[in-house]
């Protein structure tokens, strides 16, 4: 090479701009966690955020012994139908499993759409009939909406915006602050179909075997657990960041190391194949039916068994345990045998999944 040649080093992990929202801002990983703390949380500090928890739970007025859980999430995805499901279903789904996460009964839902000019009637209308459906399923009921429209080419076709209320029939606290050294961590199923089954969709990669997104309500299943009188001392539904940024905000929040086997991951042939074939780690794909569960270690085959009495949990395992050491952070034993930090990425894989 000539000496006065210049050479250029190519980084593939976004560059922080303090200045300026990126679309890696929105996947889950290390910018989105920055953002909040650095921003969100920090302008808009108080109790029921400092929880971190995927609801906040709150006494009702009249009676500091009932509890509602309240959440809300916008969704953006594209495209709008994929296999498993589409942006209506994600919509209630996504947040009746918020509110499931706080070991809620999620009762009801909000929706706001925001519409681009151009967006046919027809797709709106599909769409609703699958929030319909999916909001009857989850044994939730949409009460309450708003409906705004912006010019063409400035809304992607539709955005939703979902929130959710559930009642709290049980005094358990769960969160990431409850998690205790020697517990164990359960998995609910198989992980990286939703991520996958978009990807797919998006990219036009074909497929021989069919793969369709785990888009489903979570709460029935969150409940046989807490109906079998398991002492749950938190859950996490897997989305944005997959398995991996779930298992690390729980070890930041909750100021201990977890450990995790990779071999007791389950992970269905198809999306194994596309993430090795693509580069991808699959521990980082997003999932919107999945979720882990944190109980203690002398509970987890009642709780196991407690999950795979439903269909969505028939594949509950356990893939690991909180270690003694508060080191905040996650340990992967891989399926060589070899021991590494896991960490959530600085970016996200796939954009718009959710």
């Amino acid at each position: 090479m000539a000496p006065d040649q210049e050479i250029q080093l190519l980084c593939p992990v976004p560059v922080a701009d303090d200045q300026k929202i990126m679309l890696a801002h929105g996947g889950g990983g290390r910018l989105m966690q920055r953002l909040l703390d650095q921003v969100v949380l920090k302008e808009l500090h108080n109790d029921c955020l400092q929880e971190r928890h995927d609801c906040a739970l709150v006494p009702t007025p009249k009676s500091a012994s009932t509890r509602l859980a309240f959440t809300t999430d916008s969704y953006v995805v594209r495209p709008l139908f994929f296999s498993g499901g589409d942006i209506g279903t994600l919509a209630v789904n996504g947040t009746v499993n918020d509110l499931a996460m706080g070991g809620a009964k999620p009762t009801w839902l909000s929706a706001s759409f925001i519409l681009e000019e151009g967006l046919p009637i027809s797709t709106l209308r599909r769409i609703c009939a699958s929030m319909r459906r999916a909001a009857q399923a989850a044994e939730v009921t949409i009460v309450t909406g708003d409906t705004k429209v912006v010019e063409r080419g400035k809304g992607d076709g539709i955005f939703i915006t979902t929130s959710g209320v559930g009642v709290v029939n049980h005094a358990h606290p769960i969160g990431p602050r409850q998690v205790r050294p020697g517990d164990a961590i359960l998995l609910s199923g198989d992980v990286g179909r939703h991520g996958i089954a978009l990807m797919a969709v998006r990219e036009g990669i074909r497929l021989e075997t069919s793969l369709e997104s785990d888009c489903a309500p979570l709460a029935r299943t969150v409940l046989r657990l807490l109906d079998a009188d398991v002492p749950v001392h938190c859950l996490r539904d897997l989305t944005r960041g997959g398995l991996a940024s779930a298992l690390v905000e729980i070890a930041e929040a909750s100021g201990l190391e977890l450990e995790v086997d990779e071999n007791k991951i389950a992970v269905a042939e198809p999306v194994r194949a596309i993430c090795e074939i693509l580069g991808l780690d699959v521990l980082h794909v997003a999932n919107e039916g999945r979720f882990i569960a944190l109980v203690p270690s002398d509970h987890a085959e009642k709780a196991l068994e407690a999950l795979r009495g439903d269909p969505l949990g028939a594949d509950a395992r356990q893939i690991g345990r909180v270690a003694e050491p508060a080191s905040r952070r996650v340990i992967l034993r891989s399926a060589l045998g070899t021991r590494r930090i896991l960490d959530m990425l600085s970016g996200e894989q796939l954009p718009r999944i959710c």
